[in-house]
């Protein structure tokens, strides 16, 4: 690894299957669970809170990843595997502006790359709710939420066994890819 990493902010609805996906991808580096551009007057939000609809956070997952091993498309591309961007504020059977997905960013580089990506994304829905925005404001989440399915291995994920296996499949792609 390089030490030249790259950091991007995925809201993908319930936190806990989302970051169980990049955690899962080879050249990511960390992950933590927390969240994103709500009302930066609320300064580090509860999960009771933010489950009040009140807030506009969103649960957010901070990749950070290294670049000469993962390319932020790879990247994408396992994210809408595991999203539905025509739901707006729900994913899954979890409903609520705390469940709206989208990807935040502080470097416009990393920016600049999603909107491209996104052009592409958008032609094949009929509707796209996913945010594409400068990150604002992120906070973790309580330390109980960070790696939860590691540490409950029969909870909840909104995520199926088969976008995880197509995740996997991506993953493996990459890599020989990368070989």
């Amino acid at each position: 690894m390089n030490g030249n990493f790259k950091t991007v902010y995925l809201a993908g609805g319930c936190f806990w299957g989302t970051e169980m996906v990049f955690k899962s991808l080879h050249g990511v580096v960390n992950t933590s669970v927390g969240y994103a551009n709500g009302n930066p007057e609320i300064v580090n939000p509860s999960y009771k809170l933010v489950c009040t609809n009140t807030t506009g956070y969103k649960e957010t997952v901070k990749v950070v990843y290294d670049p000469e091993i993962i390319s932020l498309n790879v990247i994408l591309e396992a994210y809408f595997l595991c999203i539905d961007p025509t739901l707006k504020n729900r994913q899954g059977n979890d409903i609520g502006t705390q469940y709206q997905t989208g990807v935040y960013a502080e470097d416009e580089d990393v920016l600049e790359n999603v909107r491209k990506y996104f052009e592409e994304e958008k032609k094949k829905y009929p509707v796209f709710y996913t945010e594409l925005e400068p990150l604002t404001v992120y906070y973790d989440a309580e330390e109980y939420h960070q790696n939860y399915l590691a540490k409950n291995p029969g909870g909840y994920c909104h995520i199926t066994k088969h976008e995880m296996e197509q995740v996997r499949e991506l993953d493996r792609k990459n890599r020989t890819e990368e070989e």
